[in-house]
């Protein structure tokens, strides 16, 4: 366990005399339990310069377990002994190119900020990732089709709706009903789970599916509402990114009594389910996505976003 402790404060402060430092040991002492570790797995662990470290592959997975195992002995000390669990160690979060970057980056830099000890790692992807598989702790995610082994806590009411320029729609004309969109120019956007050029959309109880074209499709959220802003086409865009531009007119509601729901959810494994520090990072976006009005749906004050 001290191994692999140290192990983990050496990867942290990309340093063994910066390690040695928070000890209170020798660089020497450190270097030794990172030697015997590797010699006790068999596995070179780190890439060793005059200037710095590095993981290597098995470095990166022995990491990944090191930290779940020191979460569950940090876990069973508080639960036997009655002593409060510290917020430390890594934490692995991944979710979307633009939510990640416009919504969740900022909240996780305030986590870290509150809680110094807790080295978070935010990773953006464009497709869904399976979290145990992958060595993620966390996906913050948009969309409400998830996987039953998991569990999940919702952190922000949010629907995707229609919308269009108003140059585009003076060009075009305004679509009269779903079937209308099949001779509209729509901005297709291949997302994570999403199905590429697939619109499911819901209207009173009703649901109905769309097959959409048109001359402009792309794998980012951001490049298909960037095309919309310009007059290009229909987009179906979250209300957390397009609420304050639909405020402005700079976009405006295309047929809007059809929506498709896409809550913004905490999704994890269940073996972390009593992680602390996950439990400290759920209740903390909880509190953020409350504060800003986004819990209950109003993206109008969530923060700024926009082309």
């Amino acid at each position: 366990m001290e191994d692999l402790r140290v192990f983990s404060l050496v990867v942290r402060k990309s340093s063994f005399v910066a390690a040695s430092d928070e000890l209170g040991a020798s660089p020497a002492y450190v270097s030794k339990r990172v030697r015997v570790l590797e010699e006790t797995l068999g596995a070179r662990l780190l890439h060793r310069t005059t200037r710095r470290v590095a993981l290597t592959e098995e470095g990166e997975r022995v990491h990944r377990w090191a930290q779940r195992i020191l979460d569950d002995i940090d876990q069973l000390v508080q639960e036997v002994g009655g002593t409060p669990a510290q917020v430390r160690g890594s934490l692995r979060v991944c979710s979307s190119f633009g939510f990640g970057r416009q919504q969740v980056a900022p909240a996780l830099g305030a986590l870290a900020e509150r809680h110094p000890r807790l080295q978070v790692r935010l990773e953006l992807f464009d497709r869904l990732i399976d979290i145990g598989a992958e060595g993620f702790d966390l996906d913050v995610r948009v969309g409400d089709e998830i996987a039953p082994h998991m569990i999940a806590r919702r952190l922000a009411a949010n629907h995707r709706v229609l919308c269009a320029a108003p140059s585009y729609l003076a060009r075009k004309g305004e679509p009269r009903s779903l079937d209308d969109l099949r001779g509209h120019d729509c901005l297709a956007i291949k997302e994570r789970d999403h199905p590429f050029g697939v619109w499911r959309l819901q209207c009173d109880g009703r649901e109905q599916v769309v097959k959409v074209s048109g001359p402009l499709s792309s794998n980012h959220g951001e490049v298909a509402l960037r095309w919309a802003l310009d007059g290009r086409g229909i987009v179906l865009r979250s209300m957390w990114e397009v609420a304050p531009l639909l405020a402005a007119g700079v976009l405006v509601p295309v047929l809007p009594e059809w929506v498709q729901v896409a809550n913004v959810w905490a999704v994890y494994p269940t073996r972390l389910e009593r992680s602390n520090n996950l439990r400290v990072a759920v209740e903390f976006l909880l509190q953020w996505f409350r504060t800003s009005g986004a819990a209950d749906g109003n993206w109008q004050t969530a923060g700024p976003t926009g082309p």
